[in-house]
């Protein structure tokens, strides 16, 4: 017999049907400023209306969040990770997404999996009017094994340059506001893992994994809800490395982020994995979200409106002046 490709574990029809399941989808993605027309070999995506635009860019994956969703068979959701991932990264800097491209490799392509995975982008890039350009669909026999799926993806977003946000204004008395996360989002799954190693486990009423695989929440609405109606001085994606890591980002030297732990409201599923695992605290809030997404930073006469206009946002601290850059009472 002949060798071919198929013979050496890469199956091209199979990646052929993957695309006939998600081509009218990603479709519905697209603007007047996506450019089908031109070059097969890249994306075109043009640009106009701005003055001084400055191209804000993010690229992640879902980490081992993953691993739950292919124990599961519960794909769904994983789509709406990758975006958000890098989608809400780029929101920090006051950046509208423009486009998003997706990377997914595997040891044997399941045309049925891989467009369930991307229908989740399809549905996520939809939520932020933000066109799902392009992507890569890689088989690699040898390198993963049969089921085994990574995904990344990368996000390039537009702001003006005189309003890019970068936490230079943030400034003594500024008020620090909590926008809730949807539960662990991305970040922490090695440890989510470790501590619940069954997924099927019942927790508050339903299987464990169900509550672990709620999507990564977009925050592109809340914040452009905001940013269309005061001015913002500061804004810290909440992710690996838990407030900990994350705020500290944002804030000017000489200026210390506050936040007093009593104030924010930690999901259930958070607590539980505390006390299960007899995990430190702070070792928690350097790990996870504990239920902020995402802190949003503004002056003080502006805090109550950022209440009203995202209802479930609530105050958690004060910039104050020091160095630590963060002090978590």
């Amino acid at each position: 017999m002949n060798n071919t490709y198929k013979s050496a574990g890469v199956d091209k029809e199979e990646g052929y049907k993957t695309v006939d399941k998600i081509k009218s989808a990603v479709a519905e993605t697209h603007n007047k400023n996506v450019l089908n027309n031109l070059g097969s070999f890249g994306a075109f995506y043009e640009i106009g209306g701005y003055k001084n635009p400055v191209l804000v860019s993010g690229t992640d994956g879902v980490g081992t969040k993953l691993k739950i969703a292919l124990d599961t068979k519960n794909y769904g959701s994983i789509g709406i990770d990758c975006f958000a991932m890098c989608a809400n990264d780029i929101l920090c800097h006051g950046a509208k997404p423009l486009f998003f491209l997706d990377y997914l490799a595997c040891g044997k392509l399941e045309s049925e999996v891989a467009a369930e995975i991307v229908l989740g982008m399809v549905k996520a890039c939809k939520d932020n009017q933000c066109a799902l350009i392009g992507g890569e669909t890689a088989e690699m026999p040898g390198m993963y094994q049969p089921g085994d799926y990574d995904v990344a993806g990368f996000c390039v977003g537009i702001v003006e340059k005189d309003q890019v946000i970068d936490g230079s204004k943030i400034k003594k008395g500024d008020r620090i506001i909590a926008l809730p996360s949807s539960g662990f989002h991305s970040n922490g799954f090695s440890l989510v893992r470790k501590i619940f190693p069954d997924f099927h486990e019942e927790f508050e009423g339903k299987p464990l994994f169900e509550t672990l695989l709620v999507p990564t929440k977009l925050y592109y609405n809340d914040v452009f809800k905001l940013l269309e109606n005061m001015e913002v001085a500061g804004i810290a994606h909440i992710t690996g490395g838990g407030l900990i890591e994350n705020v500290p980002r944002i804030i000017p030297d000489g200026m210390c982020a506050t936040i007093d732990r009593s104030n924010i409201k930690v999901p259930t599923i958070m607590q539980e994995i505390e006390k299960r695992g007899k995990i430190d605290n702070l070792e928690m809030y350097g790990t996870f979200n504990m239920g902020v997404g995402m802190t949003v930073v503004v002056d003080e006469s502006l805090a109550e409106k950022v209440l009203s206009l995202i209802d479930d946002a609530y105050e958690i601290g004060v910039i104050t002046e020091g160095n630590e850059k963060i002090n978590l009472l």
